[in-house]
């Protein structure tokens, strides 16, 4: 029995397996002829593997009895050149060491058994974003980075910590060894780097992530060959994350691609024109950004590439959002319209997905609706809160004497600019700020000299209560938890790497801050006036170094009030005013965990009564004890 040709019209792009074996199609507008070669048929060009010519510049085919795991490549013959293009759309790549040519690899997506637990991501006001880099966030003993296995062996400690998003930097395949992740060339595959191919080591690895699952009480994985390919890999830290609470973000890139295309880069010169002029590249311009192209954003083709792109990562992948780098250069180079078409298709497909965007300087339309003339996006990275506090740190560790900014911490606190709190995604520390050569870590920050200190350790958790009080959605670069102080590098080397020794080794300032970090999270989580939208200035001094606020659920109330000093003695007897009489609870104090339990803490022995004056412009007031570079926060 014959297999049934299907309709070439209506196949999906790139190669897809189907019944009886896989249609292939390719936009190659200019190209003389398209071929498909692979392991099926030894890699051959001929009449019995050209594609058809099927309108709009898309070639596509049918191929019988090819199977999950066939390799192949698109033969493009082209005005310029004529050779082979791995496929735009491929789902995974070959890893081949040392030699220069990957091929495409056919994947039915159905092949991996996701665990279906029922997860739902978090309200967008309830995120805690931690960022981290796979290459280098936990190297193994032997190898010269990490991997997504690697990530699933922390997965535990990332629940234990409290955050509810892992938003790794982009996972892309790239040219390099070694990359932070922004210079992709095959969007739709992973990067092989970031896997694992070795059959010793991933048994190793599946002993582990078997454990992992069976401490949710889940059922391991039936055997090694779940996690072949990079892609697999990637999809088990995906759904190991969704079995312990966590949601997903990928971190997308589609301002730019490359550079270090190779001669087989499917998006490269696709349909081989002649190189030379990057115009005639058929994805992109002959605009460059961070070392490679810009892409063309007036295309058709080129829109509907990059929302496949997005749409692919919900439906193979089952992530839960996406952040989109530097959405202020696609704005910059003609990208806002593509940029409204992906939001609208996005929304449409996971409408509890959350788009992130980056837009430097921050623009609030870049979070409005089409419809108002905006791009659509959730939420927006936020830089306000990063340079006042950042500078705000930087001013007292100077010294005693002198004012401290402490009304340009509040400002923006009272204020991101846009038409809700949330969403602002305020950090103090990310992959760009903190890059070997750029800006300090909090910790070093915060003392120059000594990044152990009592006032490092006390100004990070100054910065990181506050990061976990003020509005917005946090997001956490990897070691911030613990104050790992030395910059980053996507280069691995001992003077760049996660100290994770410390830390499992004891290391009493690493876990106290850590034990801080987590108590923090867990107050914000535990309530609602932390996440909700209201939020009012209390009271802010600049010489005595001390910034109150006010902060609770609209219509509701769940009323916190948090204050936090960056003067470097205790304040005895201070002033403040509170927005309703009687006994508030002290909720959290930050100098409890200076060499935990701080048997010298300065305190409010548990809480304090409101039944002073009228200040503040509030109803009555209190008398409080504000911990030297310290932070309180009281709740009724």
């Amino acid at each position: 029995m014959t297999t049934p040709q299907p309709d070439l019209t209506n196949v999906p792009m790139g190669g897809t397996l189907t019944t009886g074996g896989a249609t292939f199609r390719i936009w190659a507008p200019r190209a003389k002829n398209v071929y498909v070669s692979g392991t099926f048929n030894g890699w051959k060009q001929d009449s019995s593997c050209l594609l058809n010519q099927i309108g709009g510049g898309h070639w596509a085919g049918f191929f019988s009895g090819l199977n999950d795991g066939d390799q192949y490549l698109f033969y493009v013959d082209g005005v310029g050149t004529s050779n082979f293009k791995r496929d735009p759309y491929g789902r995974a790549l070959t890893f081949n060491p040392g030699f220069p040519q990957s091929n495409s690899v056919l994947r039915n997506p159905a092949r991996f058994p996701w665990h279906d637990t029922g997860f739902h991501p978090p309200a967008f006001n309830d995120a805690i974003i931690y960022q981290l880099h796979v290459g280098t966030y936990l190297i193994q003993p032997g190898s010269n980075d990490g991997s997504f296995l690697d990530v699933i062996g922390k997965i535990p400690y990332l629940a234990a910590l409290g955050v509810n998003v892992v938003e790794p930097m982009p996972v892309q395949e790239f040219q390099t060894e070694f990359s932070l992740g922004y210079n992709g060339t095959d969007y739709f595959s992973p990067e092989n780097e970031y896997g694992e191919a070795d059959e010793v080591k991933l048994q190793a690895y599946l002993n582990t992530v078997n454990g992992i699952l069976q401490q949710a009480g889940q059922p391991g994985y039936a055997g090694i060959d779940v996690l072949r390919g990079a892609d697999s890999q990637l999809k088990a830290l995906v759904d190991v994350c969704h079995v312990y609470g966590m949601a997903v973000f990928f971190d997308v890139v589609y301002n730019h691609a490359g550079g270090g295309f190779d001669e087989n880069s499917p998006l490269w010169f696709t349909d081989r024109m002649p190189y030379g002029n990057a115009n005639d590249s058929l994805y992109f311009t002959d605009q460059g950004w961070a070392g490679g192209q810009v892409f063309a954003f007036w295309n058709d083709g080129v829109k509907q590439f990059l929302i496949d792109n997005a749409r692919s990562m919900y439906q193979e992948y089952r992530i839960d959002g996406i952040r989109f780098d530097e959405v202020s250069v696609m704005d910059r180079f003609g990208g806002w319209q593509t940029c409204q078409y992906l939001t609208e298709t996005l929304r449409a497909e996971k409408p509890a997905a959350m788009l992130v965007a980056e837009y430097w300087p921050v623009n609030d339309f870049v979070v409005k609706p089409p419809s108002a003339g905006g791009a659509g996006f959730d939420a927006t990275w936020h830089d306000g809160l990063r340079n006042t506090v950042r500078a705000a740190i930087g001013t007292a560790s100077a010294g005693a004497s002198g004012p401290v900014q402490m009304d340009a911490i509040g400002g923006v606190i009272a204020n991101s600019g846009l038409d809700n709190a949330w969403r602002a995604v305020p950090c103090l520390e990310d992959h760009d700020v903190v890059y070997t050569g750029r800006f300090p870590r909090i910790a070093k920050l915060s003392d120059g000299s000594n990044s152990r200190s009592w006032y490092a350790r006390s100004r990070s958790r100054f910065g990181m209560g506050l990061l976990m009080t003020a509005p917005g959605i946090p997001l956490i670069f990897m070691g911030q938890e613990f104050l790992e102080d030395k910059q980053w590098s996507d280069t691995p080397n001992p003077a760049n790497e996660i100290w994770w020794q410390g830390l499992d080794s004891g290391d009493k300032t690493m876990s106290d801050f850590l034990h801080f970090t987590r108590d923090l999270i867990s107050l914000r989580k535990n309530q609602p006036g932390l996440r909700g939208e209201g939020c009012g200035i209390i009271h802010e001094h600049n010489d005595n170094r001390v910034l109150a606020f006010h902060r609770w659920v609209e219509g509701v109330g769940n009323d916190v009030v948090v204050v936090a000093s960056l003067s470097e003695y205790n304040w005895y007897n201070y002033a403040i005013g509170f927005p309703r009489g009687g006994t508030w609870r002290e909720i959290f104090n930050s100098d409890v965990y200076d060499n935990w339990v701080n048997p010298t803490v300065a305190g409010n022995g548990g809480g304090i009564t409101a039944n002073g004056p009228a200040l503040h412009g509030l109803a009555t007031s209190a008398s409080i004890t504000i911990p030297a570079n310290g932070l309180v926060v009281f709740a009724q």
